[in-house]
């Protein structure tokens, strides 16, 4: 039996492929290489080019392969894209999620893990945030991550499909090796965009507001490297194969680090000084958006292994330094 990962040549999905791959499993991959890379998939690995909104490759795969579960990560993911082009996202995500969904129906597939988002709560009333906590996005985004889980809730009650639904906090880092990380054309995450400053690629990194009420006036949250993300959905597949229930964990390391925090972290992995400019607050910024993990901790069993942020930097660091124009390179 075969594990199917949607979405599996983009950034968080390459790792997972790989992690996949390591704990011994048989894995396919589907990606329209919209925002993926070819490049960071292993030579092994069966690939077919296509759109999960596509029902007939969907029936194609799910014949011509034994598949056990579906691991979902197809998804448009720029927050200021979504208030601009709220279809779009709808689109793409909701409509990718009704068309997975059907074909796992059609073809008797019972299992799927779901990359979610702390986007579902919007502006949280409390931190540590908990999956108890109200849901109320505030872009198109979060919104369309939270309709997809309830797609998933309702579907699991009608087919017996059984997911679970992964709500991430900010995720950093590459594997181990270098050898793949993170590559988005239009470049919007923390820990890249820091890392283009010694690459030469920026004269210095922009802080937007140094006035919240945390410790050094900047923005706190939430980061776990991308490999102990990607044990997450290995064991959340472990715990469906054990006959668990439908269910939805917070994934974060339960610990926020301050955006002046992550750029000390960046110099001293990169062994460089890092330029700053203070500049205005953004809409909408949440002074602090940390995890409460420890339901994933307590039924998954998951616990980050890389925890320290100079380590999770040095990680993406590799990877940058050897691969200065992405996978161009």
């Amino acid at each position: 039996m075969s594990v199917l990962i949607c979405g599996g040549a983009g950034y968080i999905g390459s790792h997972n492929v790989r992690a996949f791959k390591a704990h011994g499993e048989d894995v396919i991959v589907i990606d329209n290489l919209y925002t993926g890379h070819k490049a960071s998939l292993p030579e092994d690995v069966k690939f077919y080019e296509g759109d999960i909104r596509d029902g007939k490759i969907l029936d194609k795969i799910f014949t011509e392969n034994k598949i056990e579960a579906v691991v979902h990560f197809c998804a448009f993911s720029l927050v200021g894209e979504s208030v601009e082009e709220p279809l779009k996202y709808f689109d793409n995500n909701v409509g990718g999620m009704i068309s997975l969904l059907e074909a796992m129906q059609r073809n008797d597939v019972k299992k799927i893990i779901f990359s979610s988002s702390a986007a579902t709560y919007g502006e949280p009333k409390k931190v540590p945030i908990l999956e108890t906590d109200p849901t109320n996005p505030t872009n198109p985004y979060g919104e369309s991550k939270l309709i997809m889980e309830k797609m998933m809730k309702w579907v699991s009650r009608r087919y017996d499909i059984r997911y679970v639904s992964l709500r991430y906090f900010n995720v950093a880092g590459a594997w181990h090796d270098g050898s793949i990380g993170e590559d988005h054309r239009h470049e919007t995450h923390l820990v890249p965009i820091i890392l283009q400053v010694p690459l030469g690629k920026r004269p210095h990194v922009t802080v937007y507001g140094d006035d919240y009420p945390t410790k050094d006036g900047t923005c706190i949250r939430d980061y776990v490297h991308v490999e102990d993300l990607a044990r997450a959905h290995i064991l959340a597949l472990e715990y469906l194969r054990n006959g668990g229930e439908s269910n939805i964990f917070n994934l974060g390391s339960g610990d926020g680090y301050s955006v002046m925090e992550m750029i000390n972290a960046a110099r001293k992995a990169t062994g460089q000084d890092i330029a700053v400019e203070i500049g205005a607050r953004r809409a909408g910024d949440p002074a602090k958006l940390v995890a409460d993990s420890n339901k994933a901790h307590e039924i998954l069993k998951w616990q980050p292994e890389i925890t320290r942020m100079e380590d999770i930097i040095a990680s993406a660091w590799k990877w940058h330094k050897g691969h200065p124009n992405g996978y161009a390179d």
